[in-house]
């Protein structure tokens, strides 16, 4: 059985707290890391969910891995727009800007094209295609 170090245990800690209130910026990750979407439909709300985020409010960073950013990357992809640098990265940078500016601009839903994903974009971004 592998020990735990205090800086592991720190940063697991860390990231259970943040998961705990709903966001979190994932510690010691790298923006090469690829993460897997697990979609599933919420037929009480009618929203689709990825599995890393399940609100309607926090705005991804360019700044960092967050689960807002992967959550959103997650689910421009099953839009067929192709968001970061072609893998659910969780940054979301100017690739993952246009690839929501294109979404945006695309579903008719009356929303700014501005490539940020915020309270107006969410709800949409999770609706049925």
């Amino acid at each position: 059985m592998r020990k735990l170090t205090v800086r592991r245990s720190i940063a697991l800690a860390s990231t259970f707290a943040a998961l705990a209130v709903g966001i979190a910026v994932l510690p010691n990750s790298s923006a090469s890391a690829a993460y897997a979407c697990h979609y599933a439909w919420d037929a009480a709300t009618g929203y689709w969910y990825a599995g890393y985020y399940s609100g309607n409010t926090v705005q991804p960073t360019a700044s960092g891995v967050s689960t807002a950013g992967i959550e959103a990357q997650c689910l421009l992809k099953r839009y067929g727009f192709t968001p970061g640098p072609g893998t659910i990265d969780g940054v979301f940078g100017p690739k993952s800007q246009a690839a929501a500016k294109a979404f945006q601009q695309g579903v008719n839903a009356g929303l700014v094209a501005d490539g940020k994903i915020g309270p107006a974009s969410w709800p949409v971004l999770r609706r049925q295609p």
